[in-house]
């Protein structure tokens, strides 16, 4: 298979990713779950279970969230009001610029699609001076 990027994005993946992105440092939160960081602000992290996302069905607290930062409200809004979009969110995140995703509707999205919240999210919290020297060395695309 080519590394186009194109095949179902994994757990693994959001590590992966996140550790690619410069200036990032890692601290564990509760539970040590990873935090990624950069410039010491948060841009993903693995939440632990909570009251507040659970499964409508069962009433289960759903062990799988990860949280990514976005850059502005419309940003959030458009990836949880796509009816495809695994992405959510719920009332605890209201006002808050993040999404949600459950690690088991993660193979709902390509590797590249992935990638592209995850340096989005990077980009929402580097300060302006790493996110330019990040933009300018990327490859045109």
């Amino acid at each position: 298979m080519s590394d186009n990027g194109g095949w179902a994005a994994r757990v693994e993946d959001v590590h992966e990713l996140a550790l690619s992105m410069p200036h990032v440092t890692v601290v564990y939160g509760t539970g040590d779950n990873p935090v990624y960081q950069v410039g010491g602000k948060s841009f993903i992290f693995f939440r632990n279970p909570r009251p507040d996302a659970v499964d409508p069905d069962t009433g289960e607290r759903y062990v799988d969230v990860i949280v990514f930062w976005v850059a502005s409200e419309a940003d959030k809004q458009a990836l949880v009001q796509d009816e495809a979009s695994p992405f959510f969110t719920n009332a605890h995140f209201d006002g808050h610029p993040s999404v949600l995703l459950r690690g088991s509707r993660i193979g709902e999205l390509t590797r590249n699609e992935l990638a592209e919240v995850v340096q989005d999210a990077w980009l929402s919290r580097a300060s302006a001076r790493r996110a330019a020297a990040w933009l300018r060395a990327r490859p045109p695309a």
